[in-house]
């Protein structure tokens, strides 16, 4: 890994700004060199997680009425606003160029970003397993995936930061919620504006960001454009990302709490907070076992289609601690799933949750 591409491309669309890492990377082969995307968006828009339900996640009505698109990534994670206030940093790798641990792998991609932030006077730290944090305050999280070829890890420059519009999109139980959330925003986060009392200047800091990679990886960078293959890919992500299949993928069972079809026969949702994120779980439970399952939350977990394999895997399997753990164990096993913060317990007490939560016969 001598030398690495650099696409800086400023400021585009929203939707341009979330499809373009993800049409570079389903359009790489193997001649395709490792690739570093600097991008923001012209204007405001709301993106959820890949795993995530969106009406259960973001007040849909109100980005509506504010014209604020919402798009779902290929990328695990929270249901997020943003703006032209983060440069997003986004590498697309070869899979064989990024340690195969996503502890390690996120450790290397976090290392170039606190080192800009200390040349410009900020103290940042890796916060483990994947956030950066400002002596206690967090300025930015990270996210990964696999797509195609590619192996993608994702953050952001946090330049400025909305948060009562982050606190305003997204769903919540009441109106004394929202203001916690937007309290508690204002708390533990922080940005480069707040640290420094001042907006740095972009190009600067993006500079000094792409030295500091050039440096951790010990790599010479070339800036380049993007490839007509890999706009076009693009493209296609676009059309994709804009269709509500696509939206609203994580439909599936969408009642909450419990409900009554008939005598042995329910339907339940339950949450799990686990280290590494949000589990949300909506099952059809006939007779104590699992008749249909919905998993969703803000948790990263590679392979991406994991989440849909173990849904299928926990269909008919009877609601004793025994066997679900038997059969998240093995399925854990099976595809050398890496879900950082969510164990195999987690999945245990979530889906043992279910069977507590429906009425006893």
């Amino acid at each position: 890994m001598d030398t690495i591409r650099v696409l800086d491309l400023g400021l585009v669309s929203p939707l341009r700004s979330q499809a373009i890492f993800h049409g570079v990377a389903h359009a790489m082969t193997p001649e395709t060199p490792n690739t570093i995307v600097l991008v923001g968006p012209t204007d405001p828009y709301v993106c959820i997680g890949y795993h995530q339900e969106l009406e259960k996640e973001v007040d849909v009505e109100y980005c509506r009425q504010h014209s604020l698109p919402i798009y779902r990534r290929e990328i695990g994670g929270g249901a997020v606003y943003l703006d032209k206030g983060q440069v997003f940093t986004q590498w697309i790798f070869q899979r064989s160029h990024l340690p195969l641990s996503l502890k390690e792998r996120f450790a290397l991609y976090i290392e170039p970003l606190v080192n800009a932030y200390h040349a410009l006077g900020i103290n940042a730290s890796l916060r483990p397993i994947n956030d950066v944090h400002v002596d206690g305050k967090k300025i930015g999280g990270t996210g990964a995936a696999q797509m195609g070829e590619a192996e993608v890890v994702v953050g952001s420059l946090m330049f400025d930061f909305n948060f009562e519009l982050m606190a305003r999109v997204l769903k919540v139980s009441s109106e004394k919620m929202r203001d916690k959330i937007h309290q508690s925003l204002n708390e533990y986060m922080t940005t480069m504006t707040r640290e420094l009392d001042h907006t740095p200047d972009y190009e600067m800091v993006k500079q000094e960001y792409l030295q500091q990679c050039a440096k951790t990886l010990n790599v010479t960078l070339e800036m380049d454009e993007p490839t007509p293959a890999e706009l076009a890919m693009t493209e296609e992500i676009e059309a994709r990302f804009t269709s509500d299949e696509w939206l609203y993928h994580k439909g599936g069972l969408r009642q909450t709490g419990v409900v009554k079809i008939h005598a042995d026969v329910y339907l339940v949702e339950v949450a799990h907070k686990a280290p590494g994120g949000l589990i949300r779980a909506t099952a059809r439970l006939h007779k104590e076992r699992i008749d249909d399952l919905t998993l969703s939350g803000d948790f990263t977990i590679l392979p991406a289609f994991a989440v849909g394999a173990l849904e299928q895997a926990l269909r008919g399997v009877i609601l004793e601690q025994e066997a679900v753990r038997a059969c998240v164990t093995e399925f854990y096993r099976s595809l050398s799933v890496q879900s950082p913060g969510v164990e195999v317990d987690d999945w245990v007490t979530t889906v043992l949750a279910l069977k507590n939560q429906a009425p006893h016969s």
